[in-house]
């Protein structure tokens, strides 16, 4: 790295400019702006409490911000969709102490996107030698950088760095005219499926409401966090989004979100809450108040397809893992992330164990993409 840059280590998005932060940004996902960032710590959803730590890593030439990258320090493994309680549980066994890590990713957000954030492909390559300069500082176990693009993906292909995988199901717009031009391109069997699907919520009497953020009020809010809610309520589980950052994102960056919502007469029993960006739908959170047979995929996945048909989207990606979404048109696609670890003997078992898991993977892949619902279908993306 060079001597000119400064590394400054940042407890909070709000100790940097966000003008110089989204001076960075390629492209308008919104995950890694700035405003997402904020939202989240702003509404108390990321709190160390819950394992989340900000330490955000940026690099200064002089005074002007040149790169950065949205980091935590890591309690736990919870919130991040690429799994490794397995290494942390091997450290245990061993007397070590696996926690705190340092985690280059979007808290809760399985969404693949750029993590380094600069002005040059040579401050990129700063900011991994600045990470483990840091981490090693810091005598932390190691560093996970998740759902990595494959350019960036491509910068950590190096020792000591270890290169780990997954699939995720996205779908692809291929110029189809509407829904039923693409449910054409499905196979007799899988498109009666569909079909048949779509028809189970419409004989409910169950009416579907698209609404772009502007549309939504503070009541509504409300409303749809309480629906995201029931969710993690019904598993037992601790919702991690406060309403608050429902609430602030929602006024900052209105043009970003969409919602599904669906209603039985007046009242809104379900929704699926969406980001998107010019390019792409992303599919984040569900939640019912009443069960109604296929009203799930409805929302989740049919409506954000005819969102992307008539507004030109290019690409829907609806959350992770699901291997029922591949019925639905939603094709395999390979996910990365790399991972530095500081033992080096532990670094060779994990390697090991990732080259095991990568086979697997692979073969799984090939197995997915034979059971395709489309007549003619592409290879998986991502290789």
């Amino acid at each position: 790295m060079s001597d000119a840059l400064t590394v400054r280590l940042c407890g909070a998005i709000s100790e940097i400019a966000k003008p110089a932060w989204q001076a960075l940004l390629a492209d308008d996902q919104p995950f890694v702006s700035w405003d997402f960032l904020h939202a989240l710590e702003a509404s108390g959803s990321v709190r160390s409490s819950m394992g989340w730590r900000p330490l955000h890593l940026t690099l200064y030439d002089g005074d002007t911000l040149v790169a950065a990258a949205p980091m935590y320090l890591k309690g736990n493994s919870h919130g991040e969709f690429v799994f490794d309680w397995a290494w942390a549980r091997a450290y245990a066994e061993h007397g070590r102490n696996y926690y705190p890590k340092w985690l280059c990713a979007v808290p809760y957000s399985p969404v693949t996107g750029p993590r380094l954030l600069a002005r040059s492909a040579e401050h990129r390559k700063a900011l991994i030698t600045a990470m483990v300069s840091e981490a090693e500082r810091l005598r932390l176990s190691s560093i996970h950088a998740n759902f990595l693009e494959t350019d960036q993906a491509a910068l950590y292909a190096h020792d000591p760095w270890l290169a780990r995988f997954d699939w995720q199901f996205h779908w692809q717009n291929r110029n189809w005219r509407d829904f039923q031009d693409f449910l054409d391109s499905f196979e007799a069997k899988k498109r009666k499926n569909v079909s048949q699907e779509r028809r189970k919520v419409a004989r409910a009497g169950v009416r579907i409401e698209a609404l772009e953020g502007s549309d939504i009020d503070q009541a509504l809010w409300r409303e749809l966090h309480a629906l995201y809610v029931s969710t993690f309520d019904d598993k037992g589980n601790t919702p991690a989004l406060t309403r608050s950052f429902f609430e602030i994102f929602g006024v900052s960056n209105p043009q970003q979100i969409v919602a599904f919502c669906a209603y039985h007469g007046g009242t809104l029993i379900a929704m699926a809450l969406c980001f998107k960006s010019s390019t792409t739908l992303y599919g984040r959170y569900w939640g019912a108040h009443v069960e109604v047979p296929g009203l799930h995929f409805e929302c989740c996945y049919y409506q954000g397809i005819e969102y992307c048909l008539r507004h030109g989207l290019s690409r829907f990606e609806p959350g992770a893992q699901g291997e029922h979404k591949l019925a639905r048109g939603f094709l395999p696609t390979r996910v990365r992330s790399a991972h530095w670890i500081a033992d080096a003997d532990f670094r060779r078992a994990i390697r090991h164990s990732i080259a095991e898991q990568s086979a697997s993977l692979r073969a799984y892949g090939t197995e997915l993409q034979a059971h395709s619902p489309y007549r003619c279908t592409p290879p998986a993306a991502g290789g």
